[in-house]
């Protein structure tokens, strides 16, 4: 006898103890049906065959027979699946299972006789949360209105309520300041500000103290940060050829614009479409650097089209993930296999980023660019003439071509390795040049020329440029491309958006209309996706835990109705980030202590604060913050600090890193170059994203290489150094050092445990003969290595 009769008996008893045995099949059953079942057992490909979307497709069942038996529903296989019992899976597969009380509705309807209603329409799954416009509910009661500080924490606490608990206390001031610190502009408090935070007793303290972190230029670095991994951000093409770039004005901008709380509307069109507005500014144009972080692949022998197609579907997946939360590039291939995406609808999607050009914007006056213009009509010119004057280059330039090994060829600009697919003889002017000025450029003969080249160059202006994209005036024809193939263009497409979302309204749309529909307020996710980034960011993890796919297949809100309430709130204050984010940072929610707890183990009802490690860019700040070596300097070119030896040599293109002697050393690491090929070790190590696609949530592990780079790198070492001179110049004995050190690195004072240990330590440095300079650098360097000093509790 099976295990459920029991149990089956006494909810049957119960039943009618109760006077409620009856069972009526269109209240109490066709709504489990449409919400659990008819998604995979449809009207449309049943899986195995077997249709749930009616009463009598229930009694016909499949191939196996009935999924229920009129009068026995212990030995009905609906009932077993949902119980997960007789030999299959359970059901719903990979979902929660049903409720008690809901797969007792099915038994009491089967054991009534599994009554069918006459003419029932098959039921339909209920359209998927995400895909409805969110609408402003109202803040919950809650039994104890003493707790919250502002909106977001009713509801918090009513969800903890229902599960009967409490939040937890609130966490000390040391760990207050440096949480939000790290938080809102990735570096830790100096002492003179936990200290002033600890000594202001006043109403508002806490307040003015998030305020104050909100209003400072770096947070434009750190959220910039954030924003740039959904970019994907790097300083090189990628690939193997790897070429570096210039794309850094793009970063600056980011991070001006968060500084300055441009509205998230107003960011976002800035970026797909900024070149499109009336009159765009420069700043509008190099905005849409956003869309020019895509790798490019410079090795010789390349399909130029392929190219261009992979890198509009790396724009077009993108998008998707970083503004509507979708994994849209499943329909690249095929009409999505769970959510309402066709294989149509992306190439419609595609056609909006197939009318692009992808120029350099000189960021320069026009009297700049047109003397730039003369300076390299001066080099050409110059160019032409040698050749006339001396035939033999000719022959010495072929000799140089047929000198170069692979790796020669590959290092040579795309334009270049073009001409050397071409015969010599067969080409044109322009490619004959093209090649001649890489010759003079890199034979080792040819010094002479090259100096009075480079005196040519001394004498115009040095432009810097900027990569964006721009609408072509001539748009090209977009087709579906049969399973993702770009050599199997099938009928065209015009630029649209799916059908499951929110109309676009406009005869012929462009990336203009792209933009404004996406941040429309009657767009379902976009508003969604942006809160739940920046809940992720104050938690660790967001109310969508799979914060790039809202889909079905997605994890659903752990709190739902303050998911709308903060998104309709990002509209209605006009899409200013500051706002939202100032009611998180406020919140009693996030003030609490981060201590484990047993109840809610993986702290998914928010009892408590999050505590893990911080991302690898900012592991670094802290060291700078700490020893007093960082360079505070907001924006510009990308820097380079130290590395390991050898680095530059793992690609297949060897580059050059030269550490930077300066100011610029100790520059934060978001100005880091980043090889996309070769990344700073420091950025492997800890997690950073690769910069070849939209990364909007970051690993987070715990290796011992982690703890090896902290003792052993020499950027390291050189913060140890530098903290270590800080504490031999500061009048102070030991005790006193000992504790400037460890607030410096920790924010907070050492237990007498600690102070203890780090004693002990002294001790025993001095005991091996140790000066004092390198004592007190190994207790920096122990400081620095420890777990709290990279957490964020």
């Amino acid at each position: 006898m099976r295990l459920i009769v029991p149990w089956s008996l006494v909810l049957l008893t119960a039943a009618i103890a109760r006077g409620d045995d009856s069972v009526d099949y269109n209240r109490d059953v066709k709504p489990l049906l449409a919400a659990h079942c008819v998604r995979c057992h449809g009207e449309t490909k049943p899986k195995a065959g077997l249709r749930l979307d009616t009463a009598a497709a229930i009694l016909k069942g499949n191939q196996d027979g009935p999924a229920a038996i009129p009068g026995d529903p212990e030995n009905s296989p609906l009932i077993l699946a949902l119980l997960g019992e007789g030999g299959g899976e359970r059901m719903p597969l990979k979902k929660p299972p049903l409720g008690h009380d809901q797969i007792d509705a099915f038994r009491r309807w089967i054991a009534a006789g599994a009554p069918v209603p006459e003419n029932e329409p098959p039921s339909k799954p209920p359209s998927h949360w995400a895909f409805v416009p969110p609408l402003r509910p109202e803040p919950p009661a809650v039994d104890d209105p003493s707790w919250p500080r502002n909106q977001i924490d009713q509801f918090i606490l009513a969800r903890l309520e229902s599960e009967h608990l409490q939040p937890s206390p609130e966490a000390d001031r040391p760990t207050l300041i440096r949480r939000a610190s790290l938080d809102l502009i990735g570096l830790p408090p100096t002492l003179e500000e936990v200290d002033a935070f600890a000594r202001d007793q006043t109403p508002g303290a806490y307040e003015r103290m998030i305020d104050r972190l909100l209003a400072s230029p770096h947070y434009g670095e750190r959220w910039g940060r954030l924003w740039l991994d959904g970019a994907r951000y790097a300083d090189s093409n990628g690939y193997s050829i790897d070429a570096p770039r210039t794309i850094w004005p793009y970063r600056d901008w980011v991070i001006n614009a968060l500084n300055a709380d441009m509205p998230f509307d107003q960011f976002t069109i800035d970026q797909l479409a900024g070149d499109l507005r009336p009159g765009a500014t420069i700043d509008q144009k190099v905005a849409t650097g956003f869309h020019r972080n895509t790798p490019i692949n410079q090795e010789g022998g390349i399909d130029v089209e392929q190219f261009r197609v992979e890198s509009i579907i790396d724009r077009v997946n993108t998008t998707a993930t970083v503004w509507l939360g979708l994994t849209l590039g499943c329909a690249q291939c095929h009409d999505h296999k769970y959510d309402p995406l066709t294989h149509s609808e992306y190439y419609q999607f595609f056609a909006f980023f197939n009318n692009v050009d992808e120029p350099e914007l000189p960021l320069a006056t026009m009297d700049d660019v047109e003397r730039q213009q003369a300076t390299q009509k001066s080099i050409n010119d110059y160019l032409a003439k040698l050749p006339v004057d001396d035939p033999s280059l000719w022959e010495k330039q072929r000799a140089w071509e047929d000198s170069l090994d692979m790796a020669g060829r590959q290092k040579q600009s795309q334009e270049v390795r073009e001409a050397f697919d071409v015969v010599f003889d067969q080409r044109s002017d322009a490619q004959r040049q093209t090649v001649f000025a890489a010759f003079i450029e890199q034979d080792g003969a040819m010094k002479r020329h090259r100096q009075k080249i480079a005196a040519l160059k001394k004498s115009g202006p040095k432009i810097l440029t900027s990569m964006v994209v721009r609408e072509r005036a001539v748009p090209r024809e977009t087709h579906r491309l049969s399973g993702g193939d770009f050599t199997r263009p099938a009928e065209t497409v015009t630029p649209g958006v799916p059908a499951v979302l929110s109309p676009l309204h406009a005869e012929t749309p462009d990336r203009m209309d792209l933009a404004r529909w996406l941040v429309a307020p009657s767009n379902p996710l976009t508003a969604r996706v942006t809160v739940n980034r920046l809940w992720q960011a104050a938690f660790g993890r967001g109310l969508v835990e799979t914060d790039e796919d809202f889909g079905t297949q997605g994890a659903p809100p752990s709190h739902p109705e303050l998911l709308d309430w903060l998104a309709t709130g990002l509209i209605g204050q006009g899409w200013s980030l500051k706002s939202i984010q100032r009611l998180i940072y406020t919140s009693a929610t996030y003030r609490q202590s981060s201590h484990w707890r047993s109840e809610d183990p993986e702290n998914r009802l928010l009892a408590r604060q999050s505590r893990h490690r911080i991302d690898a860019e900012l592991v670094r700040d802290a060291a700078l913050a700490a020893s007093g070596l960082l360079t505070p300097e907001i924006g510009g070119p990308s820097v380079f600090p130290p590395q390991p030896e050898g680095v530059m040599n793992l690609g297949q293109m060897r580059r050059e890193w030269k550490a930077d002697d300066g100011p610029e050393r100790f520059r934060r690491g978001l100005y880091t170059y980043f090889w996309r090929a070769t990344p700073h070790p420091l950025f492997t190590v800890f997690d950073a994203p690769d910069g070849t696609r939209a990364c909007t949530r970051r690993a987070r592990s715990n290796t011992p290489l982690q703890a090896l780079t902290l003792l052993n790198a020499q950027a390291f070492v050189e913060c140890a150094e530098a903290l270590a001179d800080r504490l031999l110049e500061a009048p102070l004995d030991d005790d006193g050092r000992l504790t400037l050190a460890f607030r410096s690195c920790l924010s907070r004072a050492p237990s007498g445990h600690e102070r203890d240990r780090l004693r002990l330590l002294l001790t025993q440095a001095r005991s091996e003969g140790q000066d004092e300079r390198a004592t007190w650098t190994t207790l920096a360097r122990v400081l620095m290595n420890l777990d709290e000093f990279i957490t964020r509790e």
